[in-house]
């Protein structure tokens, strides 16, 4: 069956048709759920479980405001159905919507893999096979739970992040292995529903791709909330008396951690190894899709893979969905028009990670502008020391801004604390608009008291002005 357009991929790439493509025969492949990870089990749930979460702590640290309150209780089916109870049907109304809505479109579930140029066999959910070719393909199969070698892991009943949120009943006890913004923002989850979790890093630190300062103090903050076991190197999981029992070497020595359940959040990996693409001749790098900066796909040689367009995880180093989200815009518009292609833009990519507490973070770490050899001036500011920060008894929250020494040109921005995820939009902003440190510092009035004046000190530090100097004239 031969199609002018085939999606492969129902997340971002879902957007993709529209009344401009209402000409066109369009197939749409999907093997999971419909409507992509962010929906089904990724951002968007998890982030209804991260407030739920929230809400539950606030019984903990109410005291220190001359509070009484407690947790009595966790209803976790009630929390779980509340949850995917809007998730589910959502899903299945967007499956309707393309396979009833649309005349023009056809919808497959079932998965893809390439069998030559241009062509894909579809292996159907429900038994059978297709082969579909078509002018244009769009790649957006997106990514998967890595699972890390340790033996015996496959067959304790491993979690992952998709299915500990429909866990049936909420376990007393759960390690997690992995140190990066899954395994935080899951560690934060259960413990404040009362699990007594232990996260398993492989590392000295959890975040440790973000910036040391941010890295040390998540760890330390964390470690006031559940157990931190680090540099250790699990190497085998078995399961004894309704116990999961991870063994491995720490500092040198053999040690064995248990719990009633076990989470795996060492990352995710494309989903490029799924789809046979040698045989469309399309190349990958580190296990993506290659593609060009008008996100068509590349072949073996370099050159362009003619119609073959990707995005999303199976492709970006990101693996966020705003940046999917971007690039899904990028290729629809190149599309649309073919003589008149439009860029990918990644040079300013912010990321949150919702745990306790939060953390936004956009552009470059201080260790990248040190290995840079850029001249950079560093400013600090703890919530403990602005007026809001007094309010909130925040004792580790604090911004860090990187800026270019002398032109006060913003480079990165790194919070840790109560609101950061919304914080760090307005150094997005001015990055992206080019604006300096300086710029923004003075040509705006900042609320007092409230928490963007967080930012405003920061600023102030790396633009060598003080608070009693007035906007240039």
């Amino acid at each position: 069956m031969h199609y002018d357009l085939l999606i492969l991929g129902s997340g971002s790439a879902n957007s993709i048709p529209g009344r401009e493509f209402a000409d066109q025969k369009i197939a749409l492949v999907e093997e999971a759920a419909f409507g992509g990870t962010c929906l089904n089990s990724g951002c968007i749930p998890t982030k209804m479980f991260v407030h739920t979460a929230d809400v539950a702590r606030q019984a903990t640290t109410a005291a220190r405001f001359g509070l009484d309150m407690r947790l009595d209780g966790v209803d976790w089916p009630a929390i779980r159905e509340r949850i995917f109870g809007r998730i589910d049907p959502l899903s299945e109304a967007g499956r309707i919507h393309r396979e009833t809505r649309h005349s023009n479109m056809t919808y497959f579930a079932g998965h893809a893999s390439f069998v030559g140029p241009k062509k894909v066999e579809i292996a159907l959910t429900g038994g059978g096979r297709e082969v579909l070719t078509a002018d244009r393909i769009v790649i957006a199969t997106g990514s998967r739970p890595d699972m890390p070698n340790v033996v015996g892991l496959a067959d304790v009943g491993a979690l992952t992040n998709a299915s500990v949120m429909r866990m049936e009943q909420l376990p007393q006890s759960m390690l997690v292995l992995g140190s990066g913004y899954i395994a935080a923002e899951m560690a934060s989850v259960f413990s404040a529903l009362g699990v007594d979790v232990t996260v398993v890093a492989r590392s000295g630190a959890l975040l440790r791709s973000l910036d040391s300062d941010i890295s040390h103090a998540y760890t330390e903050a964390a470690r006031e909330c559940y157990g931190v076991v680090t540099y250790f190197d699990a190497t085998r999981a078995t399961r004894e008396g309704g116990r999961v029992r991870l063994t491995g070497f720490e500092g040198g020595r053999e040690r064995t951690l248990e719990a009633e359940t076990i989470l795996v959040a060492t990352g995710r990996i494309p989903n490029a190894d799924t789809l046979n693409l040698s045989a469309a001749g399309i190349a990958t790098k580190a296990g993506r899709i290659r593609t060009d900066q008008y996100l068509r796909v590349l072949g073996r040689d370099g050159s362009v893979v003619d119609g073959v367009f990707a995005l999303g995880d199976v492709t970006s180093p990101h693996m966020l969905k705003h940046i999917a989200n971007h690039e899904m815009r990028v290729v629809r518009h190149n599309l649309l028009n073919p003589d008149k292609l439009a860029r990918v833009h990644e040079d300013i990519v912010p990321a949150a990670v919702f745990g306790h507490p939060q953390v936004g973070t956009v552009g470059m770490t201080e260790e990248e502008a040190k290995r840079q050899g850029i001249d950079y001036v560093v400013g600090k500011q703890k919530y403990a020391d602005i007026a809001y920060g007094w309010a909130m008894e925040d004792t580790h929250g604090f911004t860090k801004v990187i800026a270019e020494r002398g032109t006060s040109r913003i480079l990165g921005c790194h919070i840790i604390g109560p609101q950061a995820v919304t914080l760090v939009q307005l150094i997005v902003q001015a990055m992206s608009t080019g604006q300096s440190a300086r710029d923004i510092v003075r040509a705006q009035h900042w609320i007092h008291p409230a928490m963007p004046e967080l930012l405003e000190n920061a600023l102030l530090q790396v633009s060598g002005m003080s608070h009693l100097e007035c906007a240039e004239q």
